[in-house]
């Protein structure tokens, strides 16, 4: 059994009693922007691709997801499945537009695209503006399972994540995600070898993009609200943080990441805004000492001992 299915099982059997052990509404939170860091891990990580304007996706699946749910009344499954699919088009939009450009071009277009979602967000009708979509109603999945329990909604999450981590890591170990590899490591190899770049680079971006917004639009039911912090250029920048912090190019370093900047933000918020100041220095005591992110050194332990 190698490591990585090691880690697997581990993390699935941790997940499967966490809830009897700490808070459930704290792990959701958790959970979902793991999932979030990891879809933007394989744009960055996999695919060598910063962009600045990830919480779009995130933040703009969980607003359809929360309309869909409340308004429409459409079931759990359904809402997250529209939620996801709404970040799935607006990735393909966007994607078609960023991917054209290189470096901090890309990244700059992509601030910029996400800075024209968070302005519709603010005047769409749907969206509430500042006050957001409240009380969003968590239903009962498949028309059976009643979500109102903290503990049951855990483990519609938890099954979430998982699902969406196995995705990663198979895209990652895919003959597609070989291709990402090697226009991450050199774009002009890949060319000349005959792969058309732009279309993997958006397909990536598009796979990522529709991960991110399923962690929205779940998180949205999860918490019953959408509001204009999950669409906002601060959640964007949080997101680069927890996959630097963890370790980019690694399938667990994202999750580790954004459980740290979670867990710091949850039980140091009587700190105010101090807690930005001891997670920047984090941040810098982290990149000083762990180059590749934390999972990412121990790994790299692990290789040259091995």
């Amino acid at each position: 059994m190698n490591r990585t299915v090691l880690a697997f099982l581990v993390l699935a059997a941790a997940g499967l009693v966490a809830p009897f052990l700490g808070y459930p509404i704290f792990l959701m939170k958790v959970l979902c922007f793991a999932l979030f860091a990891s879809a933007f891990n394989l744009l960055i990580g996999f695919t060598g691709l910063l962009s600045f304007g990830h919480a779009m996706f995130f933040g703009f699946a969980a607003y359809v997801c929360g309309h869909a749910a409340k308004v429409w009344g459409l079931t759990p499954e359904l809402a997250i499945a529209l939620g996801t699919l709404s970040a799935g088009v607006l990735g393909v939009v966007t994607g078609w537009l960023a991917v054209r450009r290189q470096g901090i071009y890309f990244a700059m277009v992509t601030l910029a695209l996400a800075q024209m979602v968070y302005f519709i967000c603010v005047q769409a009708p749907f969206t509430y503006a500042e006050d957001g979509i409240q009380s969003i109603p968590r239903g009962k999945l498949l028309g059976v399972v009643d979500l109102a329990n903290d503990r049951v909604m855990y483990y519609l999450v938890f099954a979430v994540f998982m699902a969406g981590l196995l995705g990663i890591y198979r895209i990652v170990h895919s003959p597609f995600g070989q291709v990402l590899k090697s226009i991450r490591e050199n774009e002009a190899r890949a060319l000349s070898l005959g792969y058309d770049v732009d279309r993997y680079k958006h397909l990536a971006f598009v796979l990522s993009a529709s991960l991110a917004g399923l962690a929205g639009a779940t998180k949205s039911l999860a918490f019953g609200l959408a509001t204009l912090t999950d669409v906002s250029w601060q959640m964007s920048g949080e997101v680069v943080l927890m996959t630097l912090l963890g370790g980019m190019g690694t399938i667990f370093g994202p999750a580790l990441g954004a459980a740290i900047v979670v867990t710091m933000q949850n039980y140091l918020s009587g700190l105010g805004s101090m807690v930005t100041i001891i997670m920047g220095v984090t941040f810098v005591v982290c990149v000083l000492l762990f180059r590749r992110g934390i999972v990412g050194e121990i790994q790299h332990r692990l290789a040259r001992k091995g």
